[in-house]
C-alpha cells in the first residue's frame, strides 16, 4: 500500500492553510511515479495561469479600447464645439474688429488646430492598437488550440 503526503502552505494569514493530497501512483514495475505527477500538475498550474493572464490582458485590451474610443468621441464633439465657436468669432470679427476680440480668436484658431492634430494622432494610435489586438488574436487562436489538443492527448494516456 502506499501512503498519502501532505503539502501545507502557511500564508501570512494564520487561519488561512492551503493544503493538497498527493497520491503517488505506481508503474507496472512497483516504482513510485511521484515524479510524473508532480510534473503534470506544475505544466497544468501553468496552463492555468497563462490562461488567467490570456483573459486578464483580453479584459485589459477591451476595456482599453472602450476608454480609447470615448476619447476619440469627446475629441469629435470637442472639435465640432471649436469649429462652431470659431465661426461664431469670425462673424463677431467682421461685426467690430476689437484687438481684444482678435487676441481671442487667435487663441481660440490656436487650440482649434492643436485639437485637430491630436485628434489625428489619436485616430493613428487607435489603428495600430486594433492592429496589434487583430495580430494577438489571431496569433492566440491556435497556440490554445494546440495547447488543448495536447491536454486531450495527456489525459487519453
Amino acid at each position: 500500500m502506499h501512503s498519502l503526503e501532505k503539502v501545507h502552505d502557511d500564508s501570512a494569514n494564520k487561519d488561512s492553510k492551503v493544503s493538497a493530497e498527493l497520491e503517488p501512483s505506481i508503474s507496472p514495475n512497483g516504482d513510485i511515479e511521484e515524479e510524473n505527477d508532480i510534473a503534470n500538475m506544475n505544466l497544468g498550474d501553468s496552463n492555468a495561469l497563462a490562461n488567467g493572464l490570456s483573459s486578464m490582458l483580453m479584459n485589459i485590451m477591451r476595456d482599453f479600447d472602450s476608454k480609447a474610443d470615448d476619447t476619440l468621441k469627446s475629441q469629435s464633439q470637442l472639435s465640432f464645439s471649436l469649429d462652431r465657436l470659431t465661426s461664431e468669432l469670425d462673424q463677431l470679427l467682421e461685426d467690430a474688429p476689437f484687438p481684444f476680440i482678435m487676441q481671442h480668436a487667435l487663441r481660440i484658431s490656436s487650440v482649434r488646430k492643436r485639437v485637430l492634430s491630436l485628434n489625428s494622432i489619436l485616430r493613428s494610435v487607435q489603428r495600430r492598437v486594433d492592429n496589434i489586438d487583430r495580430v494577438i488574436s489571431m496569433s492566440n487562436l491556435p497556440a490554445l488550440e494546440t495547447e488543448e489538443e495536447r491536454e486531450r492527448e495527456r489525459n487519453r494516456e
